[in-house]
């Protein structure tokens, strides 16, 4: 069977950053989905699974009710690995198009404060695997480390 693009992705070198994973066209429109990788794959623990739950429900609800993107995204959630996150938008885009969009995201994640939305057990289907301290530590340390000062490195898959 032949593999999936994902699974093409020389993960032994890849480095946490921002990468298009992917660009479909859907009838008229191109939708691009991007990588947010937030571990090195393979080298350091992975997130756990209460923060990324987390961080899912904070960055969905952010993205969604953003003033300038909100129409153009389609789907934020995480990776199987628990290495990040897909992020899926309407529009031929490139890491540096959304790179203030993810600054502000994970701001709002490492700022946020009181009830994570959606976090109930009529609204979620496992509410309590949430943890909003960890999540807040990941999303500033995603920040400080990597998308303040990106390379051209952290935006182009390895080879």
């Amino acid at each position: 069977m032949k593999k999936i693009p994902s699974f093409t992705v020389n993960h032994l070198t890849l480095h946490r950053g921002v990468y298009v994973s992917r660009q479909d066209r859907v009838g008229d429109e191109l939708i691009t989905t991007f990588d947010i990788r937030m571990k090195a794959p393979n080298r350091e623990p992975a997130l756990h699974v209460n923060a990324i739950h987390a961080m899912e429900h904070l960055a969905a609800t952010f993205l969604r009710n953003h003033p300038t993107w909100a129409e153009r995204v389609i789907y934020w959630g995480p990776m199987g690995c628990l290495t990040g996150n897909y992020l899926i938008l309407r529009g031929d885009l490139t890491p540096r198009d959304i790179l203030p969009l993810l600054i502000e995201t994970f701001e709002f994640i490492a700022a946020f404060e009181g009830d994570i939305p959606g976090a109930t057990p009529r609204d979620c289907g496992n509410y309590q695997l949430m943890d909003l301290n960890i999540a807040r530590w990941e999303a500033e340390k995603f920040l400080r480390e990597v998308l303040r000062h990106i390379t051209d490195e952290r935006m182009v898959y390895p080879e």
